[in-house]
């Protein structure tokens, strides 16, 4: 993995002396922010990234963008990895390690979930406060990168504190309904059953998803500030009354395209001035 990482860094600096400070990863139907991007430098197909996995999931372009937005250099990575796609753990996380490996100080996760809370609502956006994993993998296993991080990292501080609060101030200020909650990670691809999202609700999951658990553990390994906001696509089973689609999930991402392009703007330019 150590060889493969190197590998990955090398070919991009190869093709750009660009450091992204922050590092962006949109979730299923949440890429249209690349699109905004004030200044691009550099673009990337990951499939042209040696070390890189290819994307299969729908909703994620596979595509690795530098540049510029509220007077942050960013790297922006749209779509990720799954464990459901026949990665390993390990793997998913390749892209983003890379990354902090060029020097990036700063996480901004994003993802689409279903509500297991029963005050949420589909449209809902949830920072998330903490996690629980119940895939039983983690993406440190293996042998250990000691110039990354410890063998056996903390979690205490895995969800920067600090951080959500900027994102809070700037749902304040434009007016976004932020909920706040635990993230449930499930390894997918099938959608949870009834039973098994009350058992998440009793063990305290207010959302459930197939992604970004493993990405926060990486960062947070690597001693990076980490925040990460989750588009409550759906109802989860047994909350819903119908049939879960991947297609009300694109649909939902849609729908709060607005809200999360403010959020994260908002987010930037906060950084920007923040002492942290």
């Amino acid at each position: 993995m150590r060889e493969r990482l190197t590998i990955a860094k090398n070919y991009i600096e190869s093709k750009t002396d660009f450091k992204p400070e922050v590092v962006i990863v949109l979730g299923s139907g949440l890429g249209d922010y690349g699109d905004t991007v004030d200044e691009v430098v550099a673009e990337f197909c990951y499939a042209d990234i040696p070390g890189f996995p290819v994307s299969t999931a729908p909703g994620h372009a596979g595509k690795l963008t530098f540049g510029c937005k509220e007077g942050k250099k960013i790297a922006l990575l749209s779509g990720r990895f799954h464990c459901y796609e026949g990665y390993t753990a390990s793997e998913t996380v390749v892209p983003l390690r890379t990354l902090l490996m060029l020097g990036a100080k700063y996480v901004l996760l994003t993802n689409a979930a279903g509500g297991v809370n029963l005050d949420f609502s589909a449209g809902d956006l949830m920072v998330i406060t903490d996690h629980i994993n119940f895939s039983a993998n983690n993406a440190l296993t293996g042998p250990n990168i000691d110039e990354l991080g410890p063998r056996f990292p903390d979690m205490s501080f895995a969800y920067s504190g600090e951080l959500n609060d900027l994102l809070d101030e700037v749902a304040a200020e434009e007016k976004i309904d932020l909920q706040h909650g635990v993230y449930g990670y499930m390894v997918g691809p099938s959608y949870e059953t009834p039973a098994e999202i009350r058992a998440l609700r009793v063990l305290g999951a207010d959302a459930v998803g197939m992604s970004t658990v493993h990405e926060v553990v990486a960062a947070s390994h690597a001693g990076v500030k980490t925040v990460a906001i989750s588009c409550i696509s759906n109802l989860a089973a047994g909350v819903a009354k119908h049939a879960l689609t991947m297609e009300e999930v694109m649909e939902a991402g849609k729908m709060v395209a607005s809200k999360m392009r403010a959020l994260v703007d908002g987010f930037l330019r906060k950084l920007g001035s923040a002492k942290l």
